[in-house]
């Protein structure tokens, strides 16, 4: 396999925090040769901190809607998935919603959000919520539920999009049958649709009966969990495969 490419939160996360198993992962990835781009709904402004901080080349955020790689200088340089126009209609709802829905609790780093933004759901009373995304639906704007928000766009935004598009221009050297892809919640079934090698870590299953689009390979168990289970399945995929 050329890329790994996985879901952050649940995934690469245990508990919502990295430890130090995301380290070893990191260095597994690395003495193959390989690659690993995190699919993200988290912001811009967390894929500059991905790629200040580990050895990572290129990170997919806020869902889809946003590359950001550093190229050969050492320098960030960001692609963004959806037009200028999506962009300012997308701060017109934003500001309509803060206006008239003053119970909806915006993530902490919509700040730092462009092509989408984030409401912390567990944070609000489902009548609230279900007034909010009435207001999304009516003003046709899209959303989707991740393990720890309601990210809400305009335009066409997807893991899958913005995976395929990342292939096409960034890497298409690869095929994506050289490829594995990591994750564990509802917005990772168009990945599980694209991708034929597929993963999902156990933490999984509490959602799996609500996709239509299941992972290949589903780990079971606790110690399978988050980022422990991504170590450790691919480890033994390394082990077993002298190809790999």
């Amino acid at each position: 396999m050329k890329i790994i490419f996985s879901d952050f939160d649940g995934t690469l996360t245990n508990n919502g925090k990295l430890g130090a198993v995301f380290f070893d992962l990191l260095e597994l990835i690395e003495s193959r040769h390989s690659e690993l781009v995190i699919v993200s709904g988290r912001s811009i402004s967390w894929g500059h901190f991905l790629l200040t901080h580990f050895p990572l080349k290129h990170v997919i955020m806020e869902g889809g809607g946003v590359i950001v790689s550093k190229n050969v200088e050492g320098q960030i340089v960001e692609e963004n998935l959806v037009t200028e126009a999506d962009i300012i209609h997308l701060e017109q709802v934003t500001e309509q919603l803060r206006e008239n829905y003053p119970h909806c609790v915006l993530s902490a780093d919509s700040f730092g959000r462009r092509t989408d933004r984030a409401i912390e759901f567990s944070q609000m009373k489902e009548s609230d919520l279900a007034e909010v995304e009435l207001f999304l639906h009516k003003n046709k704007v899209n959303f989707s539920r991740s393990n720890v928000h309601i990210n809400f766009w305009v335009g066409e935004i997807s893991k899958y999009k913005g995976v395929h598009h990342f292939m096409q221009h960034y890497t298409p050297h690869v095929k994506k049958e050289e490829c594995l892809f990591y994750g564990d919640a509802a917005n990772d079934e168009s990945m599980f649709e694209f991708f034929p090698n597929t993963v999902g870590v156990s933490n999984i299953l509490s959602i799996l009966d609500k996709l239509e689009y299941k992972p290949k390979i589903i780990l079971e168990g606790k110690e399978n969990s988050g980022a422990y289970g991504v170590y450790n399945h691919l480890r033994e995929v390394l082990e077993s495969s002298e190809n790999f």
